[in-house]
């Protein structure tokens, strides 16, 4: 017996929580039933679950993703306006979704999967995984402010958690930066910049955890490695 929103995740509907927001709102049927209860559990063997009016089973092929992201694009599986999604990038059968985002404006790495385990090892707030970014930014940042934006910043009402700054470059009125946080607010890199007075013209996720962008082309995409693979089933 399996939990129905783990079920769910694991089929590659979406994450678990947003899989629990699903149940909740009644948009989830097992042997012709609606279910809203989130301790429900099923036999992935023998009962019948529908969402959005299709037969939900298990992805027999798990695909893993990495995705130089290329600007102007979409984080998302799909896009009411119409607007490139990551997803479009990719041509492959299996249906995929992006782990996390990023912004429009940004590019770099982005993973994607149909694995709704791995998705929920990579997102859980507890796992405090590294994110590291490259930026051109305004200015040239002062010892005082680089120890302010260390230390953690106030966005949107709420201060960020340490993090680290190192200037790789520095010219008349730019700076380019290598930035490592954990977190992962809304344009959260942008938003710490702006905090401290230097504007970001270009940014560019270059690693998550161990995994490494590398070599790989804005546009590109390939599949994890089975050493890849294997740091993601360990965290």
């Amino acid at each position: 017996m399996e939990r129905l929103q783990k079920y769910l995740a694991r089929c590659g509907i979406a994450s678990r929580r947003k899989c629990e927001v699903l149940i909740t709102d009644g948009k989830v049927k097992v042997n012709g039933e609606v279910i809203t209860e989130l301790g429900f559990k099923i036999d992935p063997n023998n009962d019948e679950v529908i969402y959005n009016g299709k037969l939900i089973k298990d992805e027999e092929i798990k695909k893993y993703i990495m995705l130089n992201k290329p600007l102007n694009t979409i984080s998302s599986a799909k896009d009411e306006r119409g607007r490139t999604t990551v997803v479009d990038l990719i041509n492959i059968p299996e249906r995929i979704y992006p782990i996390g985002r990023l912004d429009y404006d940004t590019t770099g790495m982005l993973l994607l999967t149909n694995d709704g385990e791995i998705f929920n090892s990579i997102m859980h707030p507890s796992r405090k995984i590294n994110k590291v970014y490259e930026a051109k930014i305004k200015g040239n940042p002062t010892k005082e402010e680089i120890q302010r934006f260390c230390n953690g910043v106030v966005i949107d009402g709420y201060k960020t958690a340490n993090a680290k700054f190192e200037v790789l470059k520095s010219g008349t009125d730019y700076s380019e930066v290598r930035i490592t946080i954990h977190e992962g607010k809304n344009r959260q890199v942008r938003k710490m910049c702006d905090a401290i007075g230097h504007k970001v013209v270009k940014l560019k996720r270059v690693s998550i955890g161990d995994l490494r962008l590398g070599k790989l082309k804005i546009g590109e995409w390939r599949e994890l490695s089975k050493k890849e693979l294997e740091y993601l089933r360990k965290l």
